[in-house]
């Protein structure tokens, strides 16, 4: 698959797309064809708030991690929808999936809403599903089955990371505006404990509705009389980006309030652009211009998603399908498609390894390891190219990024 995709070719295309030795039409009776083609359906926002970091970005580099898995004796589609971000819209088009149209696992998922929702009947239908952008981090907590995998970041390092160095260099009172949703809500509460930990102290907080709100105005004037050094933003996409943008407007930067973008991604950067967003500091996991790896993958999806800022969360429905497929291969795809358990728990023992985010492994509860890397936005005068919009802060090691093993509450967690 050639050329730049959009989302006018994506929605007008077929909804499933065969991809890695795909026989063609008519080379074998359908029964036969569907019992040895796996299915992955990646359900996500592709109209709202979270498009940009997802959307038909992420519908590319799934597809573009089907392709380099390459014919290994069976056929893989990939197959897509919008959730608008409704968790009922959201388990109507999962349920079609499982019982009707073959999906065998369930990709990038976006909204923690959705998401939890998602993960019951996951397990209930003893399907697949990995969250690629999906932020709380109850998620391999006291919810967390044996169907489901968390992939990319989560509340509990975004916390970690960005609350804790910003402590550190002096914003030790924090007013927080939070997207009124699971996510939002996590993201806060794991970004204050480190706040507290670290020495400081969290002086207020707003709640905003989600989706729709686009004005922030009267919020940031909330957290500026509050008196506090941090505003943090526990929300993403363009809750985040019209915070940064509305706060820039009133001065609020120029004052000496510092702004932490809790959850921010390379798309968001490109949106705002570098004369708004310099200076701000931000965690990812996945950055195309970290080492000659990651700016292999960057150039190889680029070539299919066009010339885009690629997120972590796109990254990651790469690297998940990668080792899902990986997985599918090593035990079959009879024994697969009839028993998504057996197919986490083989990921679960398959150490992970891919162009995206290097060398890891999943956890017991789900939860995927890599390291976890601290940015600053460049000036624009710093800025060499396209997309060269980082330099890193700091490196967290995997097994330090994520929270510990035994805090999080997962049954599935042996004592």
């Amino acid at each position: 698959m050639t050329g730049a995709i959009n989302r006018r070719s994506l929605i007008g295309a077929a909804a499933a797309a065969p991809l890695a030795g795909a026989l063609a039409a008519g080379a074998r009776p359908a029964r036969a064809q569907a019992a040895n083609t796996i299915r992955i359906g990646l359900i996500t926002d592709m109209s709202g708030p979270y498009r940009d970091i997802n959307g038909p970005v992420s519908v590319a580099c799934a597809r573009l991690g089907a392709q380099e898995f390459g014919a290994r004796g069976f056929n893989v589609e990939v197959v897509f929808a919008d959730h608008q971000n409704k968790p009922d819209v959201a388990l109507n088009i999962a349920r079609q999936w499982f019982d009707r149209d073959g999906v065998d696992m369930i990709l990038n998922v976006a909204a923690s809403s959705v998401a939890l929702a998602l993960w019951e009947l996951t397990r209930e239908k003893n399907k697949v599903a990995i969250a690629t952008s999906t932020a709380t981090a109850d998620l391999t907590g006291r919810p967390c089955t044996p169907n489901t995998i968390h992939w990319v970041y989560d509340t509990w390092m975004l916390g970690r990371s960005t609350g804790g160095a910003m402590v550190r260099a002096g914003g030790d009172t924090w007013f927080f505006i939070t997207a009124d949703y699971a996510f939002g809500h996590a993201l806060e509460r794991d970004t204050a404990n480190f706040v507290r930990q670290a020495g400081g102290r969290v002086l207020g907080g707003v709640r905003t509705p989600f989706p729709g709100t686009t004005d922030f105005s009267s919020f940031l004037l909330q957290a500026q009389a509050s008196g506090a050094k941090v505003i943090g933003l526990a929300n993403a996409g363009t809750d985040t980006i019209n915070c940064i943008k509305q706060a820039a407007e009133f001065g609020l930067t120029r004052r000496g309030v510092k702004l932490a973008s809790m959850l921010m991604f390379l798309p968001d950067v490109h949106a705002l652009g570098l004369r708004t967003a310099q200076g701000l500091v931000c965690s990812e996991t996945f950055y195309w211009d970290l080492n000659d790896r990651t700016r292999a993958f960057a150039q190889r999806a680029r070539a299919v998603a066009g010339q885009v800022p690629l997120g972590m969360a796109q990254a990651g429905d790469y690297s998940a399908v990668l080792h899902y497929l990986k997985a599918v291969a090593d035990m079959g795809v009879a024994q697969a498609k009839a028993d998504g358990r057996a197919v986490v728990a083989r990921m679960k023992a398959m150490p992970t390894d891919d162009d995206a985010f290097g060398p890891g492994r999943i956890r017991e509860d789900g939860r995927k390891l890599h390291p976890a890397y601290l940015f600053e936005v460049k000036a624009p005068e710093e800025s060499r190219g396209p997309f060269d919009y980082y330099k890193l802060l700091q490196t967290t090691p995997a097994e330090e990024a994520f929270r510990p093993l035994n805090e999080g509450g997962c049954p599935l967690v042996r004592s």
